[in-house]
């Protein structure tokens, strides 16, 4: 079978929104190839990165790579894809160069390649991500690793709002909390939660697609006694309430969540935000503060924000 590789050159802050866009069109696959992969660092984990080739990755920008079979849809898909990008402007996201390119590619071809781009890494003291793949065995016993297969779709976890998302969990927690994750998407957060000894977990996303992978990965992770992945609309209609809630997401989406999540936490519970862009740092903090949110604190990796929110 064929498959066309859709490749888009676009910004950092576009790239979430852009992978959701391809999801959602049907992507069989995505791979993100960030210009500053090359040389990222986290604290503590510089042994953990493998080495990667300067001349994979583009100069400057992110070059967000999907695939989809070549049938009698495909026409249609990429111009609705297209379309669906540019809106992101009515949204003031940032597109890059916005150049896109297609590419003929043969399944075997697709169904190993960005593997190479996917390694283990340490993303906080206690957590590392790790493709299924690898036969990764933890340096101590307080190391928990994260099982995920990107070739799902849903990215490999190494973000840096997934990194700092990861980072304020495991700042925060003690054990036993009950943890909601809104737009789960991979799971990763869930898990993450879950491994840092939540007593329950509710995961939710509601695209029926990321429920799936969710769920597929709970159990790669043998964490479905914990963590419970729901189709739902943000936190519409949830009466569940939390110690903490996660939420790695747009600034908007955040904005528009953050009434919910103040009802839905308890007193004295955190609500933990990240997917937010530098330029939309201003914004968020103004409605977490209008909803009578307290910052306990503020995280920063690259052009990336998270807040540690307080009720």
């Amino acid at each position: 079978m064929k498959w066309i590789e859709f490749s888009i050159h676009t910004a950092q802050e576009a790239v979430e929104p852009i992978s959701n866009i391809l999801h959602e069109a049907g992507a069989s696959g995505v791979v993100i190839e960030d210009s500053n992969d090359v040389d990222k660092k986290w604290d503590g984990a510089e042994d953990e990165i493998f080495d990667l080739s300067k001349e994979d990755y583009p100069e400057e920008g992110v070059i967000v790579k999907s695939y989809f079979p070549d049938n009698d849809l495909l026409t249609k898909t990429i111009k609705d894809i297209k379309t669906s990008i540019a809106h992101l402007r009515l949204h003031h996201i940032d597109l890059g160069n916005n150049n896109v390119t297609l590419k003929e590619i043969q399944e075997e071809d697709w169904a190993h390649a960005w593997k190479q781009y996917y390694k283990p890494v340490r993303i906080t003291d206690s957590l590392t991500i790790s493709p299924t793949w690898e036969n990764y065995t933890p340096e101590t016993t307080q190391e928990q690793v994260i099982e995920l297969d990107p070739g799902m779709a849903f990215g490999t976890g190494t973000h840096p709002s997934t990194v700092l998302s990861l980072q304020a969990l495991e700042q925060e927690m003690v054990g036993q909390e009950q943890v909601i994750d809104v737009g789960t998407g991979s799971g990763v957060l869930a898990i993450g939660a879950a491994k840092l000894n939540a007593a329950s977990v509710l995961a939710l996303d509601l695209d029926q697609k990321a429920v799936d992978v969710a769920r597929q990965n709970v159990l790669e992770n043998n964490t479905e006694n914990k963590i419970t992945v729901r189709q739902n609309n943000l936190l519409d209609q949830e009466s569940h309430q939390a110690d903490i809630i996660v939420a790695n997401i747009l600034a908007e989406i955040i904005i528009r969540v953050t009434p919910s999540a103040y009802q839905s936490l308890k007193p004295g519970g955190l609500f933990i935000t990240s997917g937010i862009i530098s330029n939309k740092k201003d914004e968020v903090k103004e409605a977490l503060i209008y909803e009578n949110f307290v910052i306990k604190d503020t995280m920063e990796m690259e052009d990336w924000v998270a807040f540690v929110a307080q009720k």
